[in-house]
């Protein structure tokens, strides 16, 4: 997925409102509820180019249309909180990434029209009903993420040809990750690859996981998910000092 498709969409939704919204001197803006799943350091380059789309198209934040950020910092009742402020702050529509923002957020704002990026299998996961029709209040873009497992470890056992032991790290609370989890480790066993499955639900998790995974894995695949992004440079530097192992998501 390309962010610049993404905007795109989210402008075309935006082009859709009333035109009585859309006056050069509205009474009252649209409002937009941006939320970030990740932290906002991580996420400003996203928020800047989201604001940058919509001002090609017309949209003038503090003009034409308001924006609330909101950022969840890789927590899922984060998430629920942001999404339930933008329901009583009555916003015209939710703009997120990420499954887990996603459901979340659907699960709180069942009128509020959502628009996701980055969703790893929004099917898979009962986000939408389909890509062609995705029905409800909840439309976007997928990555495929699921699907392309396979081919992400076969590029790894093509750069480590002596890979014996993998392991996969996911959240445990996200349905994408746990999906991508099982498609990665069934693809790793193809390859004649011993499999660690390792799942963290909070970030507190991090620190006694990577302690376990000392001797026993030689290569780290990252499902995605917020809260991994979240943490992933710590993440990374206690992967590698693990003994012989790469580090890869």
């Amino acid at each position: 997925m390309r962010r610049r498709e993404f905007f795109t969409l989210v402008g075309g939704a935006a082009a859709a409102w009333p035109l009585s919204a859309r006056g050069q001197q509205p009474a009252k803006a649209p409002v937009i509820g941006f939320l970030g799943a990740t932290t906002a350091s991580a996420g400003n380059l996203w928020a800047a180019a989201f604001a940058q789309r919509l001002r090609e198209l017309g949209w003038i934040e503090g003009r034409t249309v308001a924006i609330e950020y909101r950022w969840a910092d890789g927590r899922n009742e984060r998430v629920t909180e942001i999404a339930t402020e933008f329901v009583r702050l009555k916003v015209d529509v939710i703009v997120t990434y990420a499954n887990t923002a996603a459901t979340a957020t659907k699960q709180a704002a069942t009128a509020i029209p959502i628009v996701f990026a980055a969703a790893g299998d929004p099917v898979g996961t009962g986000l939408v009903t389909s890509l062609a029709r995705p029905g409800g209040n909840v439309t976007g873009l997928s990555l495929q993420q699921t699907e392309l497992a396979s081919k992400r470890l076969e590029i790894l056992r093509d750069l480590l040809p002596n890979l014996h032991r993998l392991a996969i790290l996911a959240n445990a609370g996200s349905p994408n990750a746990v999906l991508e989890m099982s498609e990665a480790d069934m693809a790793a066993r193809l390859l004649g690859l011993a499999a660690v499955r390792s799942e963290v639900r909070k970030a507190e998790d991090f620190a006694p996981l990577f302690d376990a995974l000392k001797g026993h894995a030689e290569a780290l695949y990252v499902c995605t998910d917020p809260l991994l992004t979240t943490n992933l440079t710590a993440s990374q530097k206690k992967a590698l000092r693990l003994p012989g192992a790469t580090g890869t998501a």
